[in-house]
């Protein structure tokens, strides 16, 4: 998919540095550690967006892959793309900054690979839910990691259900965001490092 799949899995190079104490360096930077993390690891993803997501992009045309009726859809569905790629970082980091408060994350990691993947619809489209999971799906960010993109730039919504799609990304942004924000004041707070 083109979305990073390892941003699924919960798994950032934050959740290395909280676990042996190297955050608190990051802390005495004159940068905001949770908008460092996210735009390093989008950066990372744009940067195999293209070795990966061309490549199955041109195979998928050239084997008649569905295609958005209107040609507004093309640059909804490239901001939903990238929307959805920060969406999933930053969900990913609000795993990642658990270690604050747990000694080890990778059981979180797991849990969060399972119920990401399958309410994003990576596993089974989640169109294809029973109505009730989809509307417990529609309640996550993870639809916006991964469904939105699809359907946008699928053509199987028009343009005013791509731009509803683009509005409940950018809520999901915000959400997830605000709650890191204030996710990694906390954990500042309770950092205790040990060792030399």
């Amino acid at each position: 998919m083109l979305v990073r799949r390892k941003n699924l899995t919960g798994r950032t190079d934050i959740a290395e540095r909280i676990k042996d104490g190297r955050v608190a360096v990051d802390f005495l930077r004159p940068l905001d550690v949770q908008a460092a993390e996210i735009t390093t690891e989008v950066g990372r993803a744009l940067f195999a967006l293209v070795p990966r997501g061309i490549p199955m992009l041109v195979i998928g045309v050239s084997v008649g892959m569905a295609r958005p009726g209107s040609v507004a859809a093309y640059p909804l569905g490239a901001v939903s793309l990238l929307l959805a790629i920060v969406i999933s970082v930053a969900t990913a980091y609000l795993v990642a900054i658990a270690g604050f408060w747990l000694v080890e994350t990778r059981g979180l990691q797991v849990f969060y690979l399972v119920v990401s993947g399958f309410l994003a619809g990576l596993f089974v489209p989640i169109r294809l839910f029973p109505h009730w999971l989809w509307i417990a799906a529609q309640a996550t960010p993870f639809p916006s990691m991964m469904t939105y993109p699809i359907d946008i730039l699928a053509g199987r919504v028009g343009l005013a259900g791509a731009l509803t799609l683009l509005a409940a990304q950018l809520a999901w942004l915000a959400g997830v965001g605000g709650l890191g924000q204030a996710l990694t004041r906390a954990g500042r707070r309770h950092l205790e490092v040990q060792g030399g």
